[in-house]
Parts: C-alpha cells; structure tokens; sequence
C-alpha cells in the first residue's frame, strides 16, 4: 500500500526543472525533480494544487547576528510530511471560495491575491475546509522555511543570489554580484518563475505570505517539532515570509520574517494553504473541524516499505 492510503485521494506526479546559480547570477546546475501533488477541485475550472512535502531536518534561521538577530538563533527543526499548495492563491481561487473580494492592487485572475489580512486568509481557510471536508489551515513559520529551502542552505533556495529571471523583486537593488535586473511595480501570474526543489513556485518575491505564527522576536524557545507558535499573550502581532515584488532581494530570502499586525492588508499580502491529513473532517454544530486521523507522514511510511 503506497501513497493512496485514502482511497478516495489521487496524487499526480508532476516533472520539472530545477536551477541553481552562483554569486554572480548564473546558472551552474539543472536537475530534473519530480513531485507528488493532491488536485482539489474548486468549481468552474478552478483547481487548487497541493504539494506532497516530505519529511525532514533543517537548519531554520540564520547564522551570526546583528542585522538579522530576528532569524537567530539558529536551530534544527524536524518537520512531518505535509501539504502546501504549489503557488500562492491567486484571486480565481480566492473567488472560487469566498464571497466577497479585496479591492486588489494588482488584478488578474492568475495573480495571487493580495490586501489580504491575516484574519482575511484564516477566513479562506475556514471557508474552504467547509467547501471541502479537509481542515485547511495557514502553514506554521517553520513548516514555510523548511519548504521555501526545499533541502538548502543557501540565501536562496536558487543559491547564492537572486534575479528577476528567477522571482519578482526590486530589482534595482542586488544581493551579490549578479547584474541588476528590472522593477515590475506590481505581481505577477503565479508559477512565471522556476519552482524550488519541492515543486512550488513563488518562493522568494512576489506577494508576502502569512503563517499561522504570532510573532516573536527572535527564536529562543522556538518548537523544534514544526508545531505552529503561540504564546497566549494576545498579540495581535503574526509572521510573514517570502518578500515581495516591492523588496529589495535580501529581503526576499529563505529565512527573512516580517512582523506584522493580523489586521493589516497592504497591497502586496497574500497567503498560501496547507494541509496535515487528507482524511475527511467532520463539520461540528458549532461550524468547528474535527480531523479524523491519518497523518501523510503514514504515506512515506508505507512507501518506504514498500
């Protein structure tokens, strides 16, 4: 018995090409990956593309200190297998699950969605774990840098810099050596950059995106299991990750964090989705999920014996 535990689920295999460039912004390594992903069907042509993560170990945050003392100390953190979807949600997605849209800053229907607040996202996420029977939620801090670095442990999970052939930054400003690229003022359709070696696309740039996370100001006492971290203190204060198309590239990094209140919607905020269990959740009276478990990571179980 292998990945299809579920009987009702059907994973995809999905092909692509993978990049790594050095300091100077050219590329050194093409690899060839494959992933596994989970479709979830939106209505009207709407899909929803759900990324197999696999399990593992990484070093989360950054050495050193000073200028990024947020993203210290550096830890290793064991992460379970999970789902995150490919791209960002964009707005037909958006659309597709909800009831009302943002007043968008940059409009398209394969762009993602952005002015989107914290609330705004855990909202979709409700509606759409509704919509579905499978408890969607925002991915967890580490849960996203594990992702973004896809088994990396450069700047970048394209390695040593960035360029705007690779993601949607200012790219008047460089990292390292690489030439200076252009400024697109604005998004871009999801999946216009290469993916990481996990499959997703999106990464670095483009829009910020929300983890479940309240903010803390550094990572001492920091889960070491991948858990999502809250500390009861009502901070209304949450996490967002990735950069965006208005940052310079050292801002779009793997470890970068931005504070940031769970009110707020600025122009370029956005989100992705997750997912622990692919079994059916059951709808309580009171509008609460209730997941019925099996995890994924008894997926990779049963694939390794097989």
């Amino acid at each position: 018995m292998g990945l299809q535990a579920n009987p009702e689920i059907e994973f995809v295999n999905e092909e692509y090409e993978v990049l790594q460039v050095d300091k100077n912004g050219n590329i050194n390594d093409r690899q060839r990956h494959q992933c596994q992903k989970y479709i979830e069907k939106l209505g009207d042509g709407v899909i929803l593309e759900m990324v197999l993560i696999p399990p593992g170990v990484f070093g989360m945050g950054t050495l050193g200190s000073g200028e990024y003392a947020e993203e210290c100390p550096y830890h290793t953190v064991r992460i379970s297998s999970f789902l995150m979807n490919k791209f960002p949600i964009t707005q037909e997605q958006w659309k597709a699950v909800m009831n009302w849209e943002p007043p968008y800053r940059c409009k398209g229907p394969k762009r993602p969605v952005d002015r989107v607040s914290w609330k705004d996202a855990v909202e979709f996420c409700k509606r759409l774990s509704k919509m579905t029977g499978y408890a969607y939620r925002l991915p967890h801090e580490a849960e996203w840098e594990y992702a973004c670095r896809a088994g990396t442990a450069t700047p970048f999970h394209y390695g040593d810099t960035l360029t705007t052939d690779l993601a949607n930054y200012v790219g008047e400003h460089t990292y390292q050596s690489e030439p200076k690229g252009i400024y697109r003022h604005g998004s871009t359709d999801a999946g216009s950059f290469p993916p990481n070696a996990f499959g997703l696309y999106d990464m670095h740039g483009n829009v910020w995106e929300w983890c479940a996370d309240q903010w803390h100001a550094n990572y001492v006492g920091a889960p070491t299991d991948g858990s999502v971290w809250e500390n009861g203190n009502g901070t209304t204060d949450r996490v967002m990750r990735g950069g965006s198309w208005h940052e310079p590239p050292g801002n779009c990094r793997s470890a970068i964090r931005l504070k940031m209140d769970e009110n707020e919607a600025e122009d370029f905020f956005g989100f992705r989705v997750a997912l622990t269990s692919l079994d059916k959740c059951q709808i309580t009276n009171q509008g609460h999920l209730t997941n019925v478990v099996e995890k994924i990571k008894s997926m990779f179980a049963n694939r390794k014996s097989e």
